[in-house]
């Protein structure tokens, strides 16, 4: 039996069904569209906790739902990926308290304007294009991360798949600009906690013994490790002490402080104390990803007292550690072969509407970001004028949507070589470092940093990541020569049957390239 004939005719009925709630509710909230302020701030009249819902639904999407208890089946996976709160906390702390503030001193409608206002236009540009680079990289793995068990649980390929995502994303997007983004993203926020919670307990109710048989095989696996204070810099150090507490602040510090796909929501609120509170109280989306951890745990301890067989095990190819061939596949492939009908249906429409969350949120972000360079979005408007510019704004999204679309698709070369979950976050080292570089400089001002420096700043922080991750360098595997220069240098390793990896963790990557972009910039302004 192959694994998409679990999939039942009432989990399309339900999977569906859930979309066209969610559509319809995001079309009776959408509220007056009338001016490119409602279209991308939703009037700057959303309410704070709306808004926190948001935030905390656009971080979590499908790669903390498929990835997180991915990483709990590698050979030590464990709790230690929970650790990167720490740093996830300090870095939102710093944008409320720091970064909002500036934002509400001018009628501005992302951290970009503000660059503008200090640094002029080019600055503005500039800081645009790495944004938008870097969107297109992150979001394509966040929809690749719901397209794959779709593929799984369906007859359809991938690229059916990622086109239904992307032509749904499309559509709510046009339809009521963030207002509707946000009040769906509440809606995903909410699937998202019943799935989890329901993962959960069915798989501990169907272990024997219940919960304290699985606390305590997953202990003694060292699946429940939370902390580790290992100093270093090698691939495999990624989630410890030192990296959530001096790294992970820098990837926070821009992805809710500069990257627009999280600061637009800090604009939809009515004044600087709701953005805060808003972007304070989405840290308690923490705890999704410790419960999310915690199913990894629990669908561990399952398939050690339930081995899987026939095709499933096939399909999981578990080793003789217990890891299976591909992570990533784990809980999608749980979920329709363990679950009753119908909540299979329930739970992964939840991945595939957060897919297309992710995906419309960048809509919205990129079209206003790309509009803003060639018009001024706070200066007022005949009712004329305000149609036209709705009506570009809609193209731009149907653009946008089709670029997104086509990028993730070429992404999906890249699935069966690195895990998601990395992938997803290693996307942001080439252009995370030069945002945050940028809005620093365009605080202290252009006495301070040179504008040519902090340009070639920003390229020479891109190029080290290229030379940093094996993102490019898979395409070109099995080109003996390159790989022979590639492991000569100190980021890679040449085993002896010729398998190039990484050598270095590429959580480093935040802070030095925001160093190496301020530094470049800063020197260049002292030696003229």
């Amino acid at each position: 039996m192959a694994i998409h004939e679990y999939f039942k005719p009432i989990d399309w009925i339900v999977l569906f069904g859930y979309l066209i709630l969610t559509t319809v509710v995001g079309h009776m909230l959408r509220g007056k569209q009338s001016s490119i302020k409602d279209f991308f701030l939703g009037g700057r009249r959303l309410p704070w906790q709306a808004v926190s819902g948001s935030v905390i639904a656009t971080e979590i999407s499908g790669v903390t739902f498929i990835g997180v208890p991915a990483t709990l089946f590698a050979l030590n996976g464990n709790f230690t990926y929970m650790i990167w709160g720490v740093g996830t906390i300090i870095g939102r702390a710093i944008v409320a308290y720091k970064f909002v503030p500036l934002f509400y001193e001018r009628d501005i409608f992302s951290p970009y304007d503000y660059m503008e206002s200090r640094f002029g236009a080019p600055m503005k540009r500039l800081a645009t294009g790495f944004f938008t680079v870097g969107s297109i990289l992150g979001q394509s793995v966040r929809v690749l991360v719901a397209a794959l068990p779709l593929m799984i649980v369906t007859p359809l390929d991938l690229w059916q798949c990622i086109l239904v995502i992307g032509v749904f994303a499309v559509g709510w997007t046009l339809m009521g600009g963030m207002q509707t983004v946000i009040w769906t993203d509440v809606m995903q926020f909410g699937l998202f906690l019943f799935g989890g919670l329901f993962a959960l307990f069915w798989a501990i109710g169907h272990v024997p013994g219940g919960i304290g048989e699985f606390w305590e095989t997953a202990s003694a696996a060292g699946k429940t490790q939370t902390f580790d204070f290992t100093l270093g810099f090698g691939a495999e150090l990624q989630f410890t002490f030192w990296v959530a507490l001096i790294a992970v602040p820098f990837l926070n510090l821009t992805a809710f402080g500069v990257d627009q796909l999280n600061a637009q929501r800090m604009f939809c609120c009515k004044n600087a104390k709701d953005a805060q509170k808003a972007l304070l109280w989405s840290c308690s989306g923490q705890f999704i990803t410790l419960l999310m951890l915690m199913v990894g745990a629990a669908l561990w301890v399952y398939y050690q007292a339930n081995p899987p067989e026939g095709a499933i095990a096939d399909a999981l190819a578990f080793n003789e550690n217990g890891v299976p061939a591909d992570g990533d596949r784990v809980f999608p492939i749980w979920i329709v072969t363990v679950l009753p009908a119908g909540l299979s249906g329930l739970i992964l429409a939840g991945v595939f509407a957060a897919a297309i969350s992710s995906l419309d949120s960048i809509l919205a972000a990129l079209s206003q970001t790309t509009l803003s360079l060639f018009t001024d979005p706070s200066a007022e408007r005949t009712d004329e004028q305000n149609a036209r510019l709705m009506r570009n704004s809609r193209l731009l999204v149907i653009a946008w949507g089709i670029v997104l679309t086509l990028f993730t698709l070429a992404m999906a070369e890249l699935k069966d070589e690195i895990p998601l979950l990395p992938l997803a976050f290693g996307m942001t080292t080439y252009t995370a470092g030069p945002l945050l570089a940028f809005f620093v400089a365009s605080i202290a001002g252009p006495t301070h940093f040179s504008y040519k420096g902090l340009v070639a700043g920003a390229l020479a922080s891109f190029t080290l990541a290229a030379f940093w991750r094996m993102d490019l360098w898979v395409f070109f595997k099995g080109n003996e020569a390159l790989n022979s220069f590639l492991g000569s240098l100190p980021t890679y390793t040449l085993s002896d049957a010729g398998v190039l990896s990484a050598s270095l963790s590429y959580v480093w990557l935040w802070p030095l390239t925001t160093a190496l972009t301020l530094g470049v910039g800063f020197v260049t302004k002292k030696l003229r």
